[in-house]
């Protein structure tokens, strides 16, 4: 696997290498990010929205974020509340002055009155995909009752967009599937490098050996596998699993750290707490499952970025994507989805292997300083959103 970040043009007839030219860019401008999704310090999103917008900000440009209020509220919400803040919001985006140069949205199909604002406008629109229509019916059974209207709602915001930017190779696939031919590129999850590293300082120092669960507790994280893996024989007397997060499965982990003095929870934790706590476990986890085939457009979790740019090798589950990654660069182990046994198998091997699980670590390091840090990432945004400028 070349462990490069690629530029996949869809449209466009893109250099053999699939790289945008960057000779004829624009300078920098104003840019609103519209984002319906509430980012949280500690999870994946908030780390992916907000290290874009700071290297978008270093190379010159003003960006403006406009996101939910209750953001930084920890309790839950209820639909009336988000319907309302997702009006409010997209007003206030577009009565805001000056107008934008662009608009980059993370993909909402909430968002389809800005894209329609933006087409009047003729202000062009870069929509991030990092899922599909599947995963609003995953996370939200209810709306099962209105797929249909997602499916449309989403198909036309994709159509109004200027470009689409994909988080994996399998989803700038499934945008030409849902749209036909539209400028699509690949941009994959990353890290911060100059945070998440070996030498990570450690502000505090969970007890003895572990591995580490980082993110939010969604129905797909395998936050079941993990718990009962621990319980399994195989699973190593003196080893702990740290998680941190907080989400939908969070009782079950309260639940279990009442319970099991294997298993730690630290609860949520600010962004900058996170890589002293990875750098020092034995192993990360990515125990993916695949609920409403969520994987068939593929994986490449934060965490698992992350947890590499700490030295750390990744235990996860046999996804594309993650299975590539870690074994094309053989820096962690690949176990089958939902088997607690070979969890626990796992954790044992590098427990009882330490030159090896050192070594591992060393590898998944290099690949994500190669190709996978947030620097690279918001350098290839900046491209995208110069070369749709320029139309």
């Amino acid at each position: 696997m070349e462990v490069s970040l690629p530029l996949l043009d869809m449209k466009t007839d893109a250099p053999p290498e699939g790289r945008i030219d960057r000779g004829s860019l624009l300078p920098q401008g104003r840019i609103h990010y519209l984002c319906l999704q509430a980012t949280r310090e500690g999870q994946a999103s908030h780390a992916h929205v907000h290290e874009i917008i700071k290297g978008l900000e270093r190379r010159g440009w003003e960006v403006i974020l406009f996101e939910p209020g209750y953001a930084a509220d920890q309790r839950s919400v209820g639909i009336a509340r988000k319907l309302a803040e997702f009006t409010a919001l997209q007003m206030k985006a577009c009565l805001s002055s000056p107008s934008p140069d662009v608009i980059y949205v993370r993909d909402h199909v909430g968002l389809l009155p800005s894209f329609i604002w933006a087409r009047l406008r003729r202000i062009p629109v870069v929509v991030e995909v990092n899922g599909s229509f599947a995963d609003y019916t995953v996370a939200y059974p209810w709306m099962r009752a209105i797929r249909p209207f997602i499916i449309a709602a989403g198909r036309l915001c994709l159509r109004l967009s200027g470009a689409v930017i994909a988080v994996t190779p399998q989803l700038c696939d499934w945008v030409q599937l849902q749209i036909g031919k539209k400028a699509t590129f690949l941009v994959p999850n990353g890290a911060n490098i100059s945070l998440f590293r070996p030498d990570a300082e450690r502000q505090e120092n969970p007890p003895g050996p572990y591995v580490t669960f980082v993110g939010a507790f969604a129905p797909w994280q395998g936050i079941d596998t993990m718990l009962r893996a621990v319980n399994e024989p195989e699973w190593p007397q003196d080893v702990k699993l740290v998680i941190i997060g907080s989400g939908h499965e969070q009782p079950k982990v309260e639940k279990a750290a009442a319970q099991n003095p294997r298993v730690v929870y630290l609860g949520r934790k600010p962004y900058r707490a996170v890589p002293g706590i990875v750098a020092g476990a034995m192993a990360g986890i990515s125990a993916q499952t695949n609920p409403g085939g969520r994987t068939s457009y593929g994986l490449y979790p934060l965490k698992v970025f992350e947890t590499l740019a700490c030295g750390v090798p990744v235990i996860v589950t046999d996804f594309s994507g993650q299975r590539e990654l870690v074994q094309d660069n053989n820096c962690g182990i690949v176990i089958p989805q939902d088997d607690p046994s070979s969890l626990a198998r796992s954790v044992s091997y590098l427990r009882q292997h330490a030159e090896e699980r050192t070594e591992m670590g060393r590898r998944g390091r290099r690949t994500v300083e190669k190709g996978f840090s947030w620097q690279h990432s918001a350098d290839t945004t900046e491209t995208v959103i110069n070369q749709v400028i320029s139309r």
